[in-house]
């Protein structure tokens, strides 16, 4: 006879297992749609500034936007549509034509020159405009010299630097890298079947490059000039400096000059749609990308080039280093020996402390929210309907970095100070308190607005982060029982250490050098190196703002050099 005591003491195991593994499921449930209202309330968070230029562009219209519509909006459209051309053009010319000769000549200084191409991404457009300002102005040490040696009279001619042409020279002298970096990873990336194929066609270099290279490298091209004209579109310390007036300018002048701060936000509107037609266009252009079935097959070696082609090929490769980088860095540091911020010390160094506040905090929040996107994203699968979900809420949240600061920073003004009202309104009624501002003119408004224009370079970098850690590894902790918690701690961060920090770097400097939405939501009496350098140099003080423009310009290196360090890897591998 079988005993039956052994069956009935199981019992109460087997039970307390059910009860744990369905007490496991439903927390494992209310984690993922606790987690899920988390992302869907970032993502609002982060896309409130476009729904706030959706409101303005249907709602109702200001009282001076017939007269700014009849009056200065052609000029500012036809001045913004220029400046972009203008731009667009001379950073195609200065990056597709350095990212081809140095990847497929050989000539001296190549290896150094490859990677030195990168450097004017390191120095605000409206740092490079006021230190050649200062020296091609009528004041300035060239005409002087010129007047000097050559006895000029009061009424000679000298190039305008201060006009349309001459903004878009400084704007492409610091942007044309983005053109170069994508550019010249995609021809490094073709494969040689294709050339040898266009030489058995009797093509020459010249119509291999036109015909071949360029239609393969196009999607790479038009992702560098999309770019390129976000950036362009946005500025406003070169145009505002030069006097140039596009939708940029007309936005402050609008809400400073006039007090209408509701026709500043119909121009705000009207340059979101200028971004947004870029954004589509930039889609649509790469949406037909070129296929290169042959990119397993080697690169073409580089032709060796001798005597005057490759003196030739060295200064064309040379000048954009020297005009976008060097000089104007010599020229800074001879300002900030020779004369410097008249602030420098305990003064100066409350900017310094201004700055590095807003945007430690900007980056930790950036890459903490970047870090919950891409990891309920990676959650969710790689296919299925909460994929498609997840990848639009994604894509919705990086969009701010297709908002100008200064429309992003108009933009914020409206839901902030609705706000304010209403809790101030509330707490008046109900409790008879005074609670004054919340978050309009603070430093959580700006450190928000700083979020949302810089969350795309920390989603992109955490996401390019993710896509290097095995999906395996995620199914061997849940399979030891991780929790998401422990599974993003113990694992994942661990291995997405690098790109992390990239990302906090990344978000950090771009902070820094951040003006038109600095300008709009700062605190009153806030200073930092970006406010500091265009408030001196709109004094013409160029001199003294040259110490804070210094610092901004070497905090820039940082990024640049980890992708200078990339490039050089990649040039060194297509070279060998």
């Amino acid at each position: 006879m079988i005993p039956s005591e052994p069956l009935s003491s199981t019992e109460p195991s087997l039970s307390l297992h059910a009860d744990q593994r369905v007490s496991q499921t439903v927390l494992a449930r209310f984690s993922g749609w606790l987690a899920s209202l988390v992302m869907l309330v970032v993502v609002l968070l982060l896309a409130l500034p476009m729904l706030a230029l959706l409101v303005t562009l249907i709602g109702e219209q200001s009282s001076a936007w017939p007269h700014l519509r009849a009056t200065v909006l052609p000029e500012y459209l036809s001045n913004t549509a220029l400046l972009l051309l203008l731009v667009g053009t001379g950073s195609a010319l200065l990056g597709v034509g350095s990212a081809w000769i140095t990847s497929t000549l050989m000539f001296p200084g190549r290896r150094v020159l490859s990677v030195a191409l990168v450097l004017p991404l390191a120095a605000p457009a409206y740092v490079i405009a006021y230190v050649y300002t200062d020296l091609l102005d009528y004041s300035g040490a060239l005409q002087s010299a010129l007047r000097q040696w050559f006895d000029l009279e009061p009424g000679y001619y000298f190039p305008q630097l201060r006009s349309l042409p001459g903004a878009a020279i400084m704007l492409t002298l610091v942007l044309y890298p983005y053109v170069y970096l994508l550019a010249r990873s995609a021809f490094v990336s073709q494969s040689s079947a294709l050339f040898d194929a266009a030489r058995v066609l009797g093509k020459g270099p010249w119509r291999a490059f036109l015909q071949v290279a360029l239609p393969t490298a196009r999607p790479a091209i038009v992702g560098g000039l999309a770019l390129v004209l976000m950036e362009a579109v946005a500025d406003y310390g070169v145009v505002e400096y030069f006097g140039v007036a596009t939708l940029t300018t007309g936005i402050f002048r609008t809400w400073y000059a006039l007090g209408d701060q509701l026709a500043a936000l119909q121009l705000a509107a009207w340059l979101f749609l200028v971004v947004l037609v870029l954004v589509l266009a930039e889609y649509f252009l790469r949406r037909g990308r070129v296929a290169n079935p042959t990119g397993h097959l080697p690169a073409p070696r580089p032709i060796q080039l001798r005597g005057a082609r490759a003196i030739v090929a060295t200064i064309a490769c040379a000048l954009p280093v020297v005009f976008g980088f060097i000089l104007p860095l010599f020229l800074l540091i001879g300002h900030a020996l020779e004369v410097g911020d008249p602030l420098w010390g305990r003064s100066f160094s409350r900017f310094v402390v201004n700055s590095f506040t807003v945007a430690g905090s900007a980056a930790i929040i950036a890459t903490g929210v970047a870090l919950l996107l891409g990891y309920r994203l990676r959650e969710r699968g790689a296919s299925g309907k909460g994929q498609i979900v997840g990848q639009l809420a994604v894509r919705l949240a990086a969009l701010g970095y297709a908002l100008p600061g200064a429309v992003l920073g108009l933009a914020l003004l409206v839901p902030l100070s609705t706000f304010d009202r209403w809790f101030a309104t509330l707490m008046r009624d109900e409790f008879e308190l005074r609670s004054g501002l919340l978050l309009t003119g603070t430093i959580a408004a700006l450190i928000y607005a700083y979020v949302v224009r810089f969350m795309t370079a920390a989603h992109n970098s955490i996401d390019a982060g993710f896509a290097r850690v095995s999906p395996q590894i995620d199914a061997v902790g849940r399979t030891l029982g991780a929790q998401p918690g422990r599974l993003v701690r113990e694992l994942h961060l661990p291995l997405l250490g690098p790109a992390v920090m990239t990302a906090a770097l990344l978000v950090f400097i771009d902070v820094l050098k951040e003006l038109p939405a600095t300008l709009i939501l700062r605190p009153f009496n806030f200073e930092t190196l970006a406010t500091r350098t265009f408030r001196l140099a709109s004094d013409e003080r160029i001199a003294e703002a040259s110490t804070a423009a210094l610092v901004i310009v070497l905090l820039g290196l940082l990024p640049t050099l980890l992708v200078m360090r990339r490039s050089g890897k990649e040039s060194r591998y297509s070279s060998g």
